[in-house]
């Protein structure tokens, strides 16, 4: 059987941080949490739990995530993040997979709480995500601090695994306004720096679309009333991005 150990990273986690950790004690040989000094009770939270407790500010999220590996124990390693945790089905799975470990990474299907309701449609689901691996076959990376994902070696071998990593993303609508504001100020910025122009008609053509999309035929309609608020909020922040991305450009070209 091989060692494994989880590694998560943290920012004000109070809400959440307790049932991740609680969620992976059946599974993990070592618990590293990367912290970026959060001014809550995220850390007595951690230390009571008898986890390694690491600070480091922040620099960006595959950089944490590529830093919280290196104070694992083991080279195999289950990544989550705070906000996360296992299903009954993913504890088994991963159970399973210590016992006869024979791919470079393994692929799970996360599924997201939202308001308290779980989301089954919206493009949602299954988010399939590579958080289960061989640390010495790949690293984060990604273009920007919003889209990281875990790359492997060319030729890796992956499989998929039955259970869920269950999401707690957002417990009110206007956490997932005050995100989305967050992350349109970044992504803007990504693709300002990156030479990308926009038109008005793109702005508000793709906002449309986004909704078409993830409402209708991805079936967000299925998930009700919050489905609805979902795929709403997805057009907008797709709306505010470049929307603030010719913002940038504009001044950037005033500044010339």
């Amino acid at each position: 059987m091989i060692k494994l150990s989880v590694v998560i990273i943290t920012f004000n986690e109070e809400k959440n941080i307790h049932r991740c950790i609680e969620s992976v004690s059946e599974i993990a040989d070592d618990i590293v949490v990367l912290d970026s000094f959060s001014t809550d009770n995220t850390e007595k939270i951690c230390l009571d739990s008898g986890v390694k407790f690491i600070k480091h500010p922040f620099d960006g999220y595959k950089e944490q995530k590529n830093r919280a590996i290196t104070h694992a124990k083991y080279q195999y390693i289950l990544s989550l993040d705070a906000d996360e945790a296992l299903s009954e089905e993913l504890i088994k799975s991963i159970k399973e997979v210590k016992e006869n470990w024979q791919y470079d990474g393994y692929e799970i299907n996360r599924l997201t709480n939202y308001c308290g309701k779980w989301i089954k449609h919206c493009g949602w689901y299954p988010d399939k995500k590579l958080r289960l691996f061989d640390s010495t076959k790949g690293e984060w990376s990604g273009n920007t601090n919003l889209h990281e994902k875990y790359e492997l070696i060319k030729d890796a071998k992956i499989k998929h695994i039955n259970g869920d990593l269950l999401h707690y993303s957002y417990y009110s609508i206007t956490d997932h306004i005050n995100q989305i504001n967050k992350f349109t100020d970044i992504s803007s910025k990504d693709l300002s720096q990156r030479g990308k122009n926009v038109t008005t008609f793109k702005i508000i053509g793709s906002a449309i679309f986004k909704f078409i999309r993830d409402y209708l035929l991805k079936l967000g309609f299925l998930d009700g009333y919050y489905g609805f608020v979902i795929c709403a909020i997805s057009a907008h922040a797709t709306f505010l991005k470049y929307a603030k991305l010719k913002q940038l450009n504009s001044l950037k070209s005033v500044n010339r």
